[in-house]
């Protein structure tokens, strides 16, 4: 049984490239809406480089199947998940054919989600089987791009965008991740990766610009420990709450039409 079928919409948080923050986003929006009231789960989706459960603080847990369907775990921030990263040894290679992965994917999404209203499914980076199958077997209700603001991320980024486009899945709109430095001791301002473009390719092709991510240590390092940002009253977690509402307006407005 699909997403559509019962109600619940499928949002994939996807990029043209690796290493641009797509799994630190996705984590951050699961864990934000949840604070917003929505009901959400969340899929790691990246099936060949699982990062959610180190994310999410749930690296030792193994969900369990009732009938078949794999039972979501609990993680420690209000937001039951899933990743095949919980049924593999560390470290272990995931070498999988197109098909098994595209099978796998399909467990993790038709699991017993219970009351979730909202899907956030953090996929792996590119246009490739992973995402065909998804697009082709459980149609997304939308998808979040992200990307860094260099021209080269950008550039993937449009073809992941074009990728959606041509099946028929709205784009919510793009986050600029990595957008501003602040100096730890000197507080000035620099911009490793240029500045804006994210938000000036989104307003060229026509979609929404949902925020930027500066930046930041602080969010390396609690994304390391298993501590989201969006979970804490941190003020590294405050780009991440702002993009959530807007994603929210974007649920509720889609949900009354």
């Amino acid at each position: 049984m699909t997403s559509e079928k019962i109600g619940r919409k499928l949002i994939v948080v996807g990029s043209g490239k690796g290493g641009v923050g797509k799994s630190t986003v996705s984590a951050n929006l699961a864990i934000a809406l949840a604070k917003l009231g929505v009901k959400v789960g969340l899929i790691d989706a990246d099936i060949y480089g699982p990062s959610q459960p180190r994310l999410m603080a749930t690296e030792n847990e193994k969900p369990h199947a009732v009938d078949q369907k794999m039972i979501p775990i609990q993680s420690p921030y209000g937001v039951p998940m899933l990743s095949l990263g919980h049924l593999v040894k560390p470290g272990q290679a995931i070498a999988w054919r197109g098909p098994m992965a595209g099978n796998a994917l399909g467990q993790l999404i038709d699991a017993d989600w219970a009351d979730a209203e909202v899907l956030i499914a953090d996929l792996p980076p590119g246009t490739g089987d992973v995402q065909l199958s998804m697009l082709q077997k459980q149609k997304p209700a939308g998808a979040v791009i992200v990307s860094t603001p260099q021209d080269l991320a950008l550039i993937d980024a449009t073809r992941a965008i074009d990728l959606f486009n041509q099946a028929g899945v709205p784009v919510i709109g793009l986050v600029e991740n990595m957008a501003g430095y602040a100096c730890p001791h000197c507080g000035e301002v620099s911009d490793p990766f240029g500045a804006g473009g994210a938000e000036a390719a989104a307003r060229t092709m026509g979609h929404d610009f949902l925020g930027r991510i500066p930046l930041d240590i602080a969010i390396r390092t609690a994304s390391d420990a298993g501590t989201p940002p969006a979970a804490t009253d941190a003020q590294e977690g405050v780009a991440f709450h702002q993009i959530a509402a807007r994603l929210k307006d974007w649920l509720n407005q889609s949900a009354a039409e």
